[in-house]
């Protein structure tokens, strides 16, 4: 994976301003049901207006923000048991996705499996968890590309965002192992073009992430 300071040197700044403002969210650095500005906001990121609005608005279409005129920016409140209701989403849709990525995956995007999952693994043994974050970011966006579906990475995109917000405040710190196991395993699945063994993957994938979160509730 490229390292940040060259990401920076090529990614659009609009892309930038949703990646940052993403992982403040995602890391609860903005907590869950406070409220802040858009002038705040764009201090705080220190880039332009207009990016930094693109991904207030991107943010609020995914459900993390609410923008209410006159009284600032809200950021989602955080229920436990709300991330049940994302898993139930996610899993339809992640069996798709993987079961596509396995019949379709390019050279390409097989590439960007290998840096993600290596960048997963390293992160669970240091026990990095926003370096964890960002590799499980990478492979969904791996996962994306390669399946050749865009209707059905659109509608997983903001599903996987609430999931890894979820999973920051109620299991990071015990749960790097566990997910990074799960996630390689969907990725080997992948790189072989086992259709079958790609979608059993996701399931269990999000069969683990709902154990976590039925934990988290009660």
């Amino acid at each position: 994976m490229r390292d940040e300071a060259e990401r920076a040197a090529v990614e659009p700044v609009t892309a930038k301003a949703y990646r940052v403002l993403e992982r403040l969210i995602v890391t609860l650095e903005l907590a869950p049901s406070t409220t802040t500005t858009e002038g705040a906001l764009i201090e705080r990121l220190g880039l332009g207006r207009t990016p930094v609005r693109e991904a207030i608005q991107r943010l609020a279409w995914e459900g993390l923000l609410e923008v209410r005129p006159r009284a600032g920016i809200a950021i989602a409140p955080l229920h436990a048991g709300d991330w049940l209701r994302v898993l139930d989403a996610r899993l339809g849709v992640e069996t798709i996705l993987a079961r596509s990525a396995a019949r379709f995956v390019t050279q390409g995007a097989a590439e960007l499996f290998k840096q993600a999952g290596n960048a997963m693994q390293e992160a669970a043994a240091s026990g990095n968890v926003v370096a964890f974050l960002e590799a499980d970011k990478a492979l969904d966006d791996a996962l994306a590309l390669a399946s050749d579906n865009a209707f059905a990475a659109r509608l997983a995109a903001p599903l996987q965002t609430h999931s890894r917000r979820f999973w920051f405040r109620y299991k990071a710190d015990t749960g790097l192992a566990e997910s990074a196991g799960h996630h390689i395993g969907l990725v080997g699945a992948i790189l072989g073009g086992d259709e079958d063994g790609a979608g059993e993957a996701a399931g269990r994938l999000i069969t683990m992430l709902r154990s976590n979160a039925e934990a988290a509730l009660r």
